[in-house]
């Protein structure tokens, strides 16, 4: 499994443009979908081409919430490259999109590749099961990192947690992960990559992890 941070606050890679929002590429041995689309579909779709990633290679967008910073450039992905949307039931539907799913409930989007389910009414978050393990991609942890854990956890250990972790501060469940990737909104990071270098992993646009 490969993750690749296209649109973060900050970046890894120089060449590349920062901006509050997050999107990573989420590339599996069957499918590829990108995780939100963060906030301006021009620094998107550039940091994209700077990264070598072609759009009609995206099998879909999953949208963890309908924040102008998870969604903004979805409009302009569409245009260039109409395709499948997993959304939250909370979202209104996007123009452009080949096919539209309304997620309420945890599902399976594709083998291995689940959704959690609309969480609080707002938010979902992405579970990609490898073997015997899980990665968690959260757009903002609105609901809560241990409500968004626990409800990730029925598709697998989970090993790794990436993603906006907006204000979470119960550093010890970081103690049930492998490791963590503290980006966008995340309040703690430093905190974090105090508490627990070992597992910590720096985010940022153009950062790749391979799992």
């Amino acid at each position: 499994m490969k993750i690749t941070i296209v649109y973060d606050n900050v970046v890894w890679k120089p060449t590349l443009r920062a901006d509050w929002g997050f999107a990573c590429l989420v590339e599996t041995e069957g499918h590829t979908l990108l995780f939100d689309t963060g906030a301006k579909g021009a620094i998107l779709l550039g940091n994209m081409e700077k990264l070598g990633i072609d759009p009609a290679a995206i099998d879909a967008v999953f949208i963890s919430h309908n924040h102008w910073d998870h969604i903004g450039g979805l409009a302009n992905l569409l245009h260039i490259h109409p395709t499948a949307v997993f959304q939250p039931a909370a979202c209104p539907p996007p123009e452009g999109a080949t096919r539209v799913v309304s997620v309420k409930k945890p599902m399976e989007l594709f083998e291995n590749a689940y959704s959690t389910g609309q969480l609080d009414s707002i938010e979902q978050s992405l579970v990609i099961r490898q073997h015997d393990h899980a990665v968690v991609i959260a757009g903002c942890s609105h609901p809560g990192v241990g409500v968004i854990l626990t409800a990730a956890f029925q598709f697998g250990e989970i090993k790794t947690l990436i993603g906006g972790l907006h204000g979470f501060n119960d550093f010890s469940l970081i103690e049930r992960l492998g490791s963590v990737c503290p980006a966008h909104c995340t309040q703690h990071i430093e905190e974090i990559k105090r508490r627990y270098p070992n597992r910590y992993l720096a985010a940022g646009a153009g950062r790749v992890i391979e799992i």
